[in-house]
């Protein structure tokens, strides 16, 4: 299994270009929920302005669906509302990416092996804007486009 880390991508000589990071849903769900205890290399990554952290539209859409979504004991998927996500992003150092058409009908180059939408139109926009997708997504590490903390 090969895995990509942030660490090791900034460390390469051999990167063409400085590593520019699209924040996975799940990886958002991390900050959400555990701000305190990211690890200082994690936190070194995403208060570094040389590294530019971007938010996808489609990462607040997928939470939307689940926070607006129910479980069998009736409460919400997702505690996070969408709204107050968007509004503490706002005031952190990130770009949101909005997404397109052209984001849409493009296919990836190296398919994922399960069907979830949102992270194949999530590896689009990376692939497409020249971005690496962080997550801690088991199913998404080994992805060339993926890279960890």
């Amino acid at each position: 299994m090969i895995r990509h880390s942030v660490a090791g991508y900034l460390a390469s000589n051999r990167r063409p270009r400085p590593v520019r990071l699209l924040l996975d849903t799940s990886y958002l769900y991390k900050l959400m929920a555990a701000p305190d205890h990211l690890s200082d290399a994690e936190r070194m990554i995403l208060t570094n302005h040389a590294v530019p952290v971007y938010v996808s539209a489609v990462s607040v859409w997928e939470m939307r669906l689940k926070f607006k979504a129910r479980n069998r004991s009736g409460g919400r998927a997702s505690p996070f509302d969408p709204n107050d996500v968007v509004a503490a992003l706002d005031q952190q150092n990130v770009i949101f990416v909005p997404m397109t058409v052209s984001h849409a009908a493009q296919d990836l180059e190296v398919p994922i092996a399960h069907k979830d939408p949102f992270d194949e139109l999530l590896l689009v926009q990376a692939q497409e804007e020249g971005l690496k997708l962080l997550t801690v997504d088991r199913q998404l590490v080994t992805h060339p486009l993926a890279i960890t903390p």
